[in-house]
């Protein structure tokens, strides 16, 4: 089946995230991680895209190989930064090139060591959506979108957040994927917003944290909020890496529990290009037993 339709069946979907991989040990981690993943069958998995495009090569290469060399259905992502529509269409063909059908459209951040404002490429795209557009009149693609539950940086508000989701929908967006969540009760409040509008499935992104110095660098760079729960229970153990590891494990078990409970149609790992602490909330999950 897609991806849509797996995440309209009764039963949650499992996804998990990887990066292109930078040097032969990174690419190592990597594929040891995909291998280990792979053994519980998720419905899909994905692989990010750089900022300004400046993992193209390394993202369409990595996606490849999993779409020839595993079992795994691949999504692609894709973002209009630096790009023209001319270069963005190229990629979209690089894509169906090897056989790869599945996209997410991003709109993207700006590039790193400018002035923070996000400015579109002259003869490329300004949002979202627009890419969503483009993808749609090139193929049969199943397209992604991402979703904002805490409030895009640069929104005037909740919202402008579900209406600009509304609109990707109306774009041709088939599902949508969250920026990694932290606070069940935001999700909750943006999937229902969006199902009262459109049938978009929205998927809460998780990612059991292992170190707290990376958590936080993270959460700043996409804008999304560590409540302060969080925060307290993993810095109260921050001297200990192990216990850090094992609390990040508890709290991506604890939300993803509570989103499934509430109906979320499925979960999206964020995994570092690490299989261990995925694992582990999967195992916790008792998901294994109804893949």
């Amino acid at each position: 089946m897609s991806i849509p339709a797996d995440l309209r069946q009764s039963r949650p979907t499992i996804s998990f995230e990887f990066f292109p991989p930078a040097t032969p040990a990174g690419a190592e981690t990597l594929w040891d991680a995909i291998r280990r993943l792979e053994r519980v069958q998720p419905d899909f998995v994905s692989v990010t895209y750089g900022a300004g495009g400046t993992t193209q090569d390394r993202t369409v290469a990595v996606t490849e190989r999993i779409a020839q060399e595993t079992t795994l259905t691949a999504m692609a992502h894709l973002t209009c930064v630096g790009a023209s529509v001319a270069q963005l269409r190229r990629v979209v063909g690089q894509y169906a090139a090897v056989g790869i059908r599945n996209i997410l459209a991003l709109r993207g951040d700006p590039p790193r060591g400018g002035d923070g404002r996000w400015v579109a490429h002259p003869e490329g795209l300004s949002r979202a959506e627009d890419l969503v557009a483009l993808i749609k009149t090139l193929g049969d693609f199943t397209v992604g979108v991402a979703a904002f539950p805490d409030i895009h940086p640069e929104s005037a508000g909740f919202d402008n957040d579900v209406e600009v989701l509304v609109r990707k929908a109306d774009a041709g967006a088939d599902l949508a994927v969250t920026q990694m969540v932290f606070d069940a009760d935001s999700y909750l409040r943006l999937r229902d917003a969006v199902a009262a509008r459109r049938d978009l499935p929205v998927a809460p992104g998780l990612m059991p944290v292992t170190n707290l110095k990376q958590i936080a660098r993270m959460s700043e760079l996409m804008g999304t909020p560590l409540p302060q729960p969080v925060v307290r229970r993993l810095t109260a153990v921050e001297g200990d890496p192990e216990a850090v590891r094992r609390v990040g494990v508890e709290i991506a078990t604890e939300l993803a529990r509570r989103m499934l409970d509430e109906g979320a149609p499925g979960l999206h790992f964020i995994t570092m290009n690490h299989s261990g602490a995925t694992l582990e909330a999967f195992g916790n999950l008792g998901l294994a037993a109804v893949r």
